[in-house]
């Protein structure tokens, strides 16, 4: 064992780490695993096992390349992969863990024993050095730690020296208490898989709340530690991201069919993105040791990682993140793509090693010479990266491995700008190759200027500008704004305030709470995590991001909700365009808006615009719009249930009444039961006998029939009122009135029924309050029309046509023509375009109806027509 106390482990990881910070990317070094029970070098062997250590399986996959290139950037370090991580096998599935019915204990607090690397006691050596720097107060050291966890707070003060990293302790003691006797399926003890991942979010400078709930952050699902407990013993904070990041291990990411799932995922990373920031972690180390799943596991879980998690990695800025996990699912998905790729790398890395160290050492002289600080290092080729090129741009791999790639780093923006005007000055400028970062960060709060120049074999070189504070950003991204944060005396940091900054943040959270359908939500992320941008502007020069392939209505969108709802044209640098033409980097655009209070999108939008902003807050406006529709269809389908029954509309359809049936129903308000009735959701029948039962039943609720089932809109009082028509057998001087729910003609047979005013009210036989007058056999009573008798009679039709310009011009001027009074009408249009007209009139003489519906279905478009007797409707 080394003189310093350190486990061999970490000792033989240095080199790796070093390497991995000279080429600027995530190493994924592994080294020797052994795992170790407290004493000597023993394991903890599972129930069943042999006591020997198992062999371990040999990656079937491929591992990323590690290109080096001379010089390289220093700053920020490389995450790399430490004897904790190293020693760790696999993806473990959730549920699969073995667990032995007895094991060694796990050794925990100051015992010295390691979990997961190398066993090992402090010699007395190693003692009395530690025992003197602790007498010297030095800052890496902490009497409370435990060995193991070194390489771990070592890291973690070196971006926060003032970190209390008992927290780890405490974390790391009640983590290992509670995987006690958990393995990996590697056959490493589980306790090396979170050590692992705390130490990648040590490496990209995470705060130790973050460390903790990292230690932590598979104790709820898989031990019986409780979130309340969790709780209790850590605090609120830690809690809320372990719980978090375990309803994040339960998304099927790859299932459409759990795009609910996803949309919670992505309130709970917009709140609190250290919860993704954990997972990306978690998922970064299982990637690292894929290779003891399944192969139908690995690639599942490749994809996932390819599709969802690398991108949502991009979208935070977190491009070394990024960068290892795109490298490591190329190797699993496309595995023989990536050793060509791979080759094709190793040949050519000497040649252009060369070309590179030519070019820096010119960029350098020129920067000194103009009394620049600044470190010019080159630029990692990825595989996947270069993969990606090959496919999207049709282009040869040495076209794309052959063009340099530098950065440059200083201290300040401006002595970003002074390096450009250098590099120009120097260099031939490529035209249309610069891109000013600086002034128009990315969404991902990317900064950097970006030039390319012609080289000195003719080649394109290109040139990335920053400072050393954006290169962190734009290593690590959003991980970045808790590097070097302190807090002092304070144990629990939150969130700082720059995660303001991240408007993608704020943007998900808009689209979730928009999004009617999670299944809509789920295609609009993928969109967004897949599309490119490009920036336009406003006429007074506001930058407005936009996906690649936008449109002017996306733009209208971006603007306002209300100016894409509006929008009617568009001028583009001055010249009017289509609203469904390609917006440029660059573009100025004006849009054009209506005034008109029906403004408003139509249906062929949703066949063009990009932006996922754009596409729903259109079908938001139609969601509302069938919304609205389905509350009149609701209304009419609760008074056509009561007409049927006689009730008495105004006095029973009171808001205090129907409030109170909304209530019972769980709806908000009695807008949303309407709507449920017109979208069949509840019968209206069912608000019906609700509002019947409110009003003590149907004796209480009935009055006279035919007294209270009239017509929304009262026709004008028949010119012969007086006269119906009809007669009462034996009695000769009595009120008689043709019932309105059922509007009978002569011809058609016939009812009485005496009103509770001493009258009769006349019905069909067939009318549809029938089985209710029926019901009351004392109060019916024999009639029959008149012969000849000299009256005009209400009759109501339905027409049904295709919608056309003057259709009820031509059928009102029909009815004209068969010589009827027409003394109402109405006309509805269906989604479809089919115009539904009801009309109501006076005939003196009926027989002449069957006439009036042919002359009104020869009417162009018209296709049926037929006479209405009942509230529902119907025809004879």
């Amino acid at each position: 064992m080394p003189e310093s106390g350190r486990p061999p482990a970490a000792d033989a990881a240095a080199p790796a780490a070093e390497e991995a910070a000279s080429n600027g990317r995530l190493a994924a070094a592994d080294a020797a695993p052994v795992s170790g029970s407290g004493r000597g070098s023993a394991r903890a062997v599972p129930a069943g096992e042999p006591s020997a250590t198992p062999a371990r399986k040999p990656s079937p996959r491929p591992q990323p390349v590690r290109q080096a290139e001379q010089p390289t950037s220093p700053e920020p370090p490389a995450i790399a992969a430490t004897p904790p991580s190293s020693s760790v096998a696999q993806d473990v599935d959730h549920g699969a863990v073995d667990r032995p019915v007895s094991t060694s204990p796990v050794p925990r607090g100051g015992s010295g024993a390691v979990a997961g690397g190398s066993a090992f006691v402090g010699a007395p050596t190693g003692r009395r050095v530690r025992a003197r720097l602790a007498r010297f107060n030095a800052p890496w050291q902490t009497p409370q730690v435990a060995e193991v966890l070194e390489p771990l707070v070592a890291t973690h003060r070196a971006s926060h020296p003032k970190a209390d990293v008992r927290l780890l302790q405490r974390a790391y003691d009640a983590a290992a208490h509670h995987h006690e006797g958990q393995y990996r399926k590697s056959g490493d003890l589980y306790i090396t898989h979170p050590l692992a991942v705390a130490q990648i979010l040590a490496q990209l400078g995470m705060d130790t709340t973050t460390l903790v709930a990292a230690l932590l952050h598979d104790t709820i699902e898989d031990t019986a530690y409780t979130l309340e407990s969790m709780r209790d013993d850590f605090g609120g904070e830690v809690a809320l991201l372990v719980d978090g990041v375990t309803k994040l291990d339960k998304v099927k990411l790859g299932d459409a069919a759990k795009a609910e799932t996803i949309r919670k995922m992505v309130v709970a990373m917009a709140k609190d993105p250290r919860v993704l920031v954990i997972k990306l972690a978690d998922r970064l180390h299982n990637m690292r040791t894929l290779a003891f799943l399944p192969p139908a596991k690995q690639e599942q879980k490749a994809r996932e990682t390819l599709e969802i998690l690398a991108p949502l990695a991009h979208r935070l800025g977190m491009n070394t993140i990024k960068w290892e996990l795109e490298d490591l699912a190329f190797g699993t998905l496309y595995s023989k793509r990536y050793e060509e790729i791979a080759r094709l790398v190793a040949d050519h890395t000497p040649q252009r090693d060369s070309l590179l160290k030519d070019v820096t050492d010119r960029v350098n002289g020129d920067l000194r010479g103009a009394k620049i600080k600044a470190e010019v290092t080159g630029r990692p080729k990825h595989l996947y990266s270069i993969y990606q090129k090959m496919i999207v741009r049709g282009r040869d791999f040495t076209d794309i491995y052959d063009l340099i790639g530098m950065r440059i780093l200083v201290d300040t923006v401006r002595d970003c700008y002074a390096a450009l005007g250098v590099i120009h000055a120097n260099w031939q400028p490529v035209p249309g190759r610069f891109k000013d970062y600086i002034a128009m960060p990315k969404f991902n709060m990317y900064q950097s200027l970006h030039t390319t120049v012609i080289g000195p074999t003719g080649k394109p070189v290109e040139m990335q500008i920053r400072t050393y504070a954006m290169h962190r950003t734009a290593e690590y991204g959003i991980a970045a704004h808790w590097k070097y944060k302190e807090t002092k005396g304070a144990t629990i940091v939150g969130p700082p305030a720059h995660i303001d900054e991240m408007a993608w943040l704020r943007q998900l959270l808009d689209w979730q709470r928009e999004a009617s359908d999670p299944s809509e939500f789920l295609d609009a992320l993928r969109f967004d995590l897949s599309s490119q941008e490009a920036y336009v502007f406003t006429p007074k020069g506001d930058v407005i991001a936009l996906p690649k392939g936008s449109t002017p209505v996306d733009f209208a969108y971006a603007v306002h909700t209300e100016v894409g709802h509006r929008c009617i044209g568009a001028r583009v640098n001055g010249k009017l365009v289509p609203l469904e033409s390609t917006l440029a980097n660059g573009d100025v655009v004006e849009i054009f808006t209506s005034k008109s209070e029906t403004a408003g999108p139509t249906q062929d939008w949703l066949g063009f615009v990009k932006s996922p902003r754009a596409r729903t807050k259109i079908r938001q406006y139609f969601n509302k719009e069938r919304r609205e529709e389905a509350i009149e269809v609701g209304k009419e389908a609760i008074v056509r249930a009561m007409r049927k029954q006689g009730l008495p509309l105004q006095r029973m359809t009171t808001s205090e009444a129907l409030t109170a049936i909304a209530r019972d129903l769980h709806y908000p308000d009695v807008a949303s039961l309407y709507a449920a009735v017109g979208e069949n959701q509840v019968s209206a029948q069912s608000v019906v006998q609700r509002l019947v039962a409110g009003f003590g039943g149907e004796e209480g609720a009935v009055e006279d029939i035919a007294e209270t089932a009239l017509p929304t809109r009262a026709p004008r009082p028949r010119s012969q009122a007086q006269d119906p028509g009809v007669m009462v057998q034996g009695v000769t001087d009595v009120w008689i009135k043709l019932a309105r729910c059922c509007t009978p003609v002569p011809g058609d047979d016939i009812l009485g029924f005496v009103t509770r005013s001493g009258g009769v009210s006349v019905h069909r036989a067939d009318c549809t309050n029938a089985e209710e007058l029926k019901a009351q056999p004392e109060r019916l009573v024999k009639v029959a029309w008149k012969p000849n008798a000299a009256s005009t009679f209400l009759v109501a039709i339905q027409v049904e046509a295709l919608d056309r310009h003057k259709l009820l011009a031509d059928i009102t001027q029909t009815l004209s023509e068969e010589r009827v009074n027409i003394l109402s009408a109405t006309v509805t249009t269906t989604r479809d375009r089919v115009a539904v007209s009801r009309f109501s009139f006076e005939m003196a003489d009926p027989k002449h109806l069957g006439h009036l519906l042919r002359a009104v279905r020869r009417v162009e478009g018209v296709y049926d027509a037929y006479r209405v007797t009942s509230g529902v409707g119907g025809s004879s």
